[in-house]
């Protein structure tokens, strides 16, 4: 999907790692939210509240979920899904672009 139609968006930016990683937040007609957003290179940590799937829509950078010791790679376009309640890491090597939804 290229675009979201009939939603509300909040104004006020999410942002985090002083300014490196910013997003908004788009809310559906049933209440599901998803955010979409810029990260800048760098190297990050991150929680969840509830189970999160990132889609990377342009960027190059790794992944380390929860559990794993082998990174995962993304370059272009990627997709991995993140459980509730846990910490994964990100090394950003280039821009990346993300929408992130929230299960």
């Amino acid at each position: 999907m290229s675009q979201f139609e009939n939603v509300t968006i909040v104004k006020q930016a999410n942002v985090y790692f002083d300014g490196k990683v910013t997003s908004r937040t788009v809310v559906f007609a049933d209440g599901t939210k998803k955010t979409l957003g810029i990260m800048l290179p760098g190297e990050y940590e991150f929680g969840t509240d509830t189970t999160e799937i990132m889609e990377i829509l342009a960027g190059d950078l790794q992944v380390l979920l929860p559990g794993d010791s082998e990174w995962i790679s993304i370059s272009g376009k990627g997709e991995f899904t993140v459980p509730a309640n846990a910490k994964f890491k990100l090394i950003v090597a280039t821009v990346a672009d993300y929408c992130c939804s929230y299960l």
